[in-house]
């Protein structure tokens, strides 16, 4: 992690993990998603509501998964100094 990135992180971390996981999971990746998943490719067997609450809880998850990996290497960088 350079130091550009890990001054971005201090200040995407300062906002709080909700806030991260609701922006960079749910809006930035859910949703778009829900989108072409629902309606460019459409799975025969879920419903919009199906897929709504499917791609809502892996954005979810995603945005989760990324807030550990980047505490996780701010961390270790903010350990060596």
């Amino acid at each position: 992690m350079q130091a550009k990135e890990q001054n971005r992180w201090a200040r995407t971390r300062a906002q709080g993990m909700l806030r991260f996981v609701l922006r960079s999971g749910v809006v930035f990746y859910g949703v778009p998603m829900f989108f072409i998943m629902t309606y460019l490719i459409p799975h025969p067997r879920l419903s919009t509501a199906q897929s709504a609450l499917l791609w809502l809880l892996a954005g979810a998850f995603y945005g989760f998964a990324t807030w550990f990996v980047q505490e996780r290497r701010y961390r270790k960088v903010a350990s060596r100094t």
